[in-house]
């Protein structure tokens, strides 16, 4: 059950209750492709740097090593100990991803396994039942994610599809929920609005999905090669058009520009592989632009990465120390990047969330974008 306890404009401030505890949002999702977050950090590790939730990937799970094999193991939270929200997404967008090795019909898609080759289908009801037996908290509807260049027939169709797909995938969900021997039988499902960059079509689709009561929406599709700028317009343009008393997801987004920015126009729910990415490649986010610790600049630099950060790697180590690590291609090194760049995230969305409470968004969105993006 969703919470709408404040607005600022837009911005939305909620509370998400859950079976696995209550999610306060606006939310950043930690990602966790193959029930671990890269850069070996450990789900103890989640709640020193303040993980509310964190997200798998349908597809690669079922690959490997299979959601059997983890529903006979008790599930994804006993499987990886996470007594928290989990959100696995659908396999959707792998869909996108794999277009290489795919073929979509309406009964679902048929593709290769990126790791072996082997064949496997997916559809909206293999789908939800991969899901169910990784007994995540919000589970993800099955949806096609058209190429943001694809043309307006492609698309039109497409969403078509998605919406019939999504029909599916609601009523796969409540037959697994009402099985004796399923692990969450609590499982939340949330749809996802399509449209590419056309408007209208993203409209009409946000309005019959709207009609379907959901526990929560996603907005998918964006981020996939569109301008920013287009991204912001096709999230005005949808949003109104989403329930208000449920939360709203932006997939796969993004940079903390991109948050603040998304937040701003009603969006609840984030999640990207940026800051984990950035992080093992030595690129780590602080309050005045993003610092490379490969430069040589760093080599005698005795402050941490940010001063007054409060995430393991500024309360014990050096910049220079650090930039030592990844010269020598030592493991801890990428770790505290990451474990840095997770807590900026989710650091960030908490002053966010008192932002919106105290009616200074707008104030408070200024002033970051300064700092983070300094001109």
């Amino acid at each position: 059950m969703y919470e709408l306890l404040n607005k600022d404009g837009m911005a939305k401030r909620g509370r998400f209750h859950t079976v696995h505890g209550t999610i306060e949002t606006p939310v950043f999702m930690n990602v966790g492709t193959a029930a671990a977050i890269k850069g070996a950090v450990s789900t103890d590790d989640l709640r020193q740097i303040k993980t509310q939730v964190e997200l798998s990937n349908t597809y690669h799970l079922h690959v490997r090593p299979g959601d059997d094999i983890v529903k006979k193991l008790g599930g994804l939270h006993k499987f990886m100990n996470w007594d928290k929200p989990i959100l696995t997404d659908s396999g959707g967008f792998q869909v996108f991803s794999l277009a290489s090795l795919r073929k979509i019909k309406e009964e679902g898609v048929h593709f290769n396994s990126h790791i072996d080759g082997h064949k496997i289908f997916m559809g909206p009801e293999e789908s939800m039942q991969i899901q169910s037996n990784l007994a995540s908290t919000i589970a993800m509807a099955f949806d096609e994610c058209p190429s943001s260049v694809a043309d307006r027939k492609y698309i039109a169709d497409s969403v078509e599809r998605t919406t019939r797909w999504l029909k599916r995938c609601k009523k796969e969900m409540e037959r697994l929920n009402s099985l004796p021997d399923t692990i969450n039988p609590s499982q939340m499902l949330f749809g996802i609005n399509q449209g590419g960059i056309y408007e209208d079509i993203r409209i009409e689709h946000a309005r019959q999905i709207s009609e379907l009561d959901l526990d929560g929406y996603a907005v998918g599709g964006l981020a996939v090669g569109e301008s920013h700028e287009d991204m912001y317009r096709i999230l005005e343009a949808v949003v109104p058009h989403l329930p208000e008393n449920k939360p709203t997801y932006l997939m796969g987004v993004g940079t903390p520009a991109n948050i603040l920015e998304a937040v701003d126009r009603g969006v609840d729910f984030f999640d990207c592989v940026y800051p984990t990415r950035n992080g093992r490649h030595g690129h780590v986010y602080t309050n005045h632009g993003k610092l490379n610790l490969f430069n040589a600049k760093y080599e005698l630099d005795e402050r941490p990465i940010e001063e007054g950060c409060g995430c393991p790697a500024c309360r014990s180590y050096s910049r220079a120390y650090i930039r030592h690590l990844l010269k020598a291609k030592e493991m801890l090194g990428m770790r505290l990047c990451v474990l840095h760049n997770l807590y900026f995230y989710n650091t960030m969305m908490e002053e966010i969330r008192e932002a919106i409470e105290a009616g200074e968004y707008q104030a408070y969105k200024k002033k970051k974008l300064e700092g983070i993006m300094p001109q």
